[in-house]
């Protein structure tokens, strides 16, 4: 062999060394920070098979839940930057900055966005002991009477604290908050009466809706949504501007490949518009979004604002 084709050779060869291996060559890790059964836990679970079949590579769930979704979080912060381990984030993701004095990674330095996949929006219930039937009544009776309001939430920091904070914000309104160690006994409360009203997810209001336990007043994002028709947006129900949601985004550890992060897009897009499948996520009150990357990154930097600003208004310290 000459030196010419020697020459050749050992730059064909350093090329193949520093080539990006044929992705994806093995099984795939969504982690969950919290636990089954939320939504941020439900939609990568029903977008797992499709997802695989796609991507000809088994995609694996797998819950990671504590300390406020900073455990699972931290996991994919530190997990190897090749396409095989991803986080599907709820809004803690943002939240957290501004909740916690010290995190042991950076949202924004320490990952790198894949899709914003899904909005659900909450619902604002009372029980059926309020004397109001608007939140204009609602938002009229509590400025009045604000010594006399409660409302109940899912723990500190969580979405259904942070978007009632959000209302009392946005409407000029007082009302102490009573946490509870989730959105289930947070429920329990409210349907007996023990607490006047809260704001949680659609599917687990539902059945309370219909017994008439609670009463809707209104739902957090910019549109009605099905599962509850009779309930307004809060922009058009007496607080303009306002939005809320819990929201499900994919992220994917700081230095993955752009080419590995545009081919999950790229096949989660695409599950995304399966007809089966958006029913499925229509009948759980999920609003499809599909983002592209940037996307996600500009939301992720107005989110993380947005509750910076409420977190410091309702005085709620770093912890």
């Amino acid at each position: 062999m000459n030196s010419t084709k020697v020459v050749f050779a050992a730059a064909a060869l350093l090329c193949a060394a520093h080539a990006p291996a044929q992705y994806p060559a093995k099984a795939i890790r969504i982690i969950v920070p919290s636990s089954a059964g939320a939504a941020v836990d439900l939609v990568p679970r029903l977008m797992s098979q499709p997802l695989s079949e796609r991507l000809g590579q088994q995609v694996i769930v797998e819950n990671r839940a504590g300390a406020g979704t900073i455990i699972g979080t931290e996991a994919v912060a530190r997990a190897a930057p090749d396409g095989y381990t991803l986080l599907s984030a709820p809004p803690a993701f943002a939240v957290n900055v501004s909740l916690y004095a010290k995190l042991p990674y950076d949202p924004l330095k320490d990952f790198v966005p894949v899709m914003h996949t899904h909005n659900a929006p909450l619902v604002t219930v009372v029980h059926p002991s309020v004397p109001v039937k608007s939140v204009k009544e609602l938002i009229a009776l509590a400025k009045a009477r604000p010594a006399d309001f409660t409302y109940a939430h899912s723990g500190s920091g969580a979405i259904t604290h942070m978007s009632m904070e959000l209302f009392l914000y946005m409407s000029g309104t007082r009302m102490t908050p009573v946490p509870y160690k989730g959105p289930a006994p947070a429920l329990v409360d409210v349907v007996a009466g023990r607490v006047p009203l809260m704001m949680a997810s659609a599917p687990a209001m539902l059945p309370h809706l219909r017994s008439g336990r609670v009463r809707a007043l209104a739902v957090s994002g910019r549109t009605r949504i099905a599962m509850v028709p009779d309930a307004p947006p809060l922009t058009e129900a007496g607080v303009p501007g306002y939005e809320s949601a819990v929201w499900i985004a994919w992220f994917a550890p700081a230095g993955t490949p752009p080419e590995v992060i545009a081919r999950i897009n790229k096949e989660a897009a695409a599950v995304l518009q399966m007809p089966a499948l958006r029913e499925r996520f229509e009948n759980e009150a999920l609003q499809t979004v599909g983002s592209s990357p940037a996307e996600l990154a500009s939301f992720v930097r107005s989110e993380m604002a947005k509750w910076g600003n409420v977190i410091k208004a309702a005085g709620v310290r770093p912890q």
